[in-house]
């Protein structure tokens, strides 16, 4: 069983009822509310019937159980796989795959590959079927490079360097719009929206520090190819940061409106590179090409750059 704490924030007088804001954290779907899979308590300890309604400064304990491991299974999956050695395997995720199983994605998920592809990590994890080595966790819509563990070791070793912010991250993303001079760092806190439990902004009560690089690489018109450097690791930082000096991702589904030209085209944020000492090898640094879509997104906006100096190479 998984708990946590949260804080209801509203406006004014306003209620809400506990299923609809279990449905505004954006953790569970409705067929895992409807079916009671996620329990809500109060600071009490006392169970919440669904109908019961929350205010504003309410503290309620969500409670979810994880996936029983029977139900994952290995499932073959293209892997594309940058390097590995005995320590760990570093891949190019692609967009729409999910890394690790939960409730509502039991299928197609990235640790399903590996255990299909590494049957030793489940062993070498205890059995651990949902996280086995896991280091890092890329959204679901975000394409690019990340580094897992083959044995609890290596998964103390480069946890250590994430945690301690030694891991260089560099992202590229296409945005409609241009920042404000051809480099530059956006330093605003990033938390969780008050008004929007599904999305994060800046600036906001109980946010947490957040420093973003970034870079122009090419543009045409009203698009842009920048080059982000992640010093902190916040959720959705990337995308708030961008948002918050009028620049958002082309797709983000969540922070920018539908983009009339190129339409519902996917997120067009990719991890390009990953700096990070390994256990026996040193320091390495890893570079994923980027997907086809992404590369034809920049020729159909006429971004002007340079493939062969960034590494561009469409992904087939």
């Amino acid at each position: 069983m998984i708990s946590k704490e949260f804080l209801v924030r509203l406006t004014g007088n306003e209620s809400i009822r506990v299923d609809r804001f279990v449905a505004s954290l954006g953790m569970f779907n409705r067929s895992q509310i409807t079916k009671r899979s996620v329990r809500v308590k109060n600071n009490y300890g006392v169970s919440l019937k669904h109908s019961k309604r929350l205010k504003d400064g309410d503290v309620v304990m969500v409670e979810w159980q994880l996936p029983p491991m029977s139900e994952i299974k290995p499932e073959p999956l293209n892997l594309n796989v940058v390097f590995e050695d005995e320590n760990c395997v570093v891949i190019n995720k692609q967009r729409g795959v999910v890394v690790h199983p939960a409730l509502g994605n039991m299928h197609g998920t990235l640790v399903q590959g590996l255990l299909h592809r590494y049957s030793e990590i489940e062993h070498q994890f205890g059995g651990d079927r949902i996280r086995p080595g896991i280091v890092q966790r890329l959204d679901k819509d975000t394409s690019g490079v990340m580094i897992v563990a083959k044995n609890m070791h290596s998964l103390e070793y480069l946890s250590a360097q994430f945690r301690n912010r030694e891991v260089q991250k560099t992202y590229l993303a296409i945005c409609r719009g241009r920042p404000p001079g051809n480099c530059g760092e956006i330093d605003d806190s990033v938390g969780r929206d008050p008004r929007n439990r599904k999305k994060f902004a800046v600036g906001v009560r109980n946010s947490k520090p957040a420093v973003t690089r970034y870079r122009l690489l090419g543009e045409s018109g009203n698009y842009s190819l920048l080059q982000l450097e992640m010093l902190t690791g916040r959720t959705h930082q990337l995308r708030v940061h961008l948002r918050s000096i009028a620049c958002p991702i082309l797709g983000d589904p969540v922070y920018a409106r539908r983009d009339s030209i190129v339409g519902d085209c996917g997120l067009m944020l990719h991890s390009w590179k990953l700096g990070i000492d390994l256990l026996i090898l040193g320091i390495r640094e890893f570079q994923a090409a980027a997907p086809r879509e992404f590369v034809k997104m920049l020729d159909r906006l006429s971004i002007d750059f340079h493939k062969s100096v960034f590494g561009l190479t469409a992904q087939v």
